[in-house]
């Protein structure tokens, strides 16, 4: 597969192997690089259209010995049809507000934060995060970066109850969720999927041609929802081709 990365200034890593978070029994290992402060945005760019993802200030992509099944996946903007089941979803959210916020984090979307994973994901990778690392998550890095608030209809002057929150990067060719959580005890709302879908919409708004949602791994069922958004993508040895 011919990709286009840049090299300049950047040095490759390889973690060491541990248990994979997604399939049991099986290996993980990645490969990591430091993203520039120079043209830290160009670099993420060009690697995220590679298959990379970001944490921080940090792009990373499986490089597993024995194993393929995270598959980086988009959605290309253009050819989504939103199925009748999605649209009735943006309609059951049609009350929320959306709010583009710079990339500072709160102790709102803190406490928010903690409540998702203490639900969602207790013995996840995250489940000890604390305030300073949410501080990183959010503000480490050099990339064009920004969060989403998602909030009820106030009930009064100040601003409604904050429901979801996103942290999403701005691409030259699309926008990357990099990490989205939100309230757990508002099942019916979907939000999760609510977000994929607005991004979608938004994307189309501003003419950006995808969404990247980061690896979908077969067989994982923390995974499951990604394959529910067709039309997408996958990032395979040719290139990207739509997702079987």
């Amino acid at each position: 597969m011919t990709q286009h990365v840049p090299t300049r200034q950047l040095r490759f890593f390889m973690t060491a192997t541990a248990p994979c978070p997604y399939l049991p029994g099986r290996i993980e290992r990645k490969v990591f690089a430091n993203l520039p402060f120079s043209d830290g945005a160009h670099v993420n760019d060009e690697l995220t259209a590679s298959g990379f993802r970001r944490s921080q200030n940090i792009a990373y992509r499986p490089a597993c010995e024995a194993c393929d099944a995270c598959v980086s996946v988009r959605l290309p903007v253009e050819r989504f049809v939103f199925s009748r089941s999605q649209r009735k979803l943006l309609n059951r959210n049609d009350d929320l507000s959306r709010r583009l916020v710079e990339a500072e984090a709160t102790v709102e979307q803190f406490q928010l934060l903690r409540r998702y994973l203490t639900a969602r994901h207790p013995t996840g990778g995250m489940s000890e995060m604390g305030w300073l690392d949410y501080v990183a998550m959010v503000e480490d890095t050099s990339v064009r970066t920004h969060l989403i608030e998602y909030r009820e209809p106030p009930e009064d002057k100040g601003p409604g109850r904050l429901l979801a929150v996103t942290l999403t990067d701005h691409l030259r060719d699309g926008l990357s969720m990099v990490y989205s959580f939100y309230d757990p005890a508002e099942v019916r709302r979907s939000l999760g999927r609510f977000a994929i879908l607005d991004h979608v919409r938004q994307a189309g708004i501003v003419g950006l041609p995808f969404v990247y949602l980061g690896y979908w791994v077969r067989g994982s069922r923390k995974m499951d929802y990604k394959a529910e958004f067709r039309p997408a993508e996958a990032l395979r040895f040719n290139g990207w081709e739509p997702l079987e």
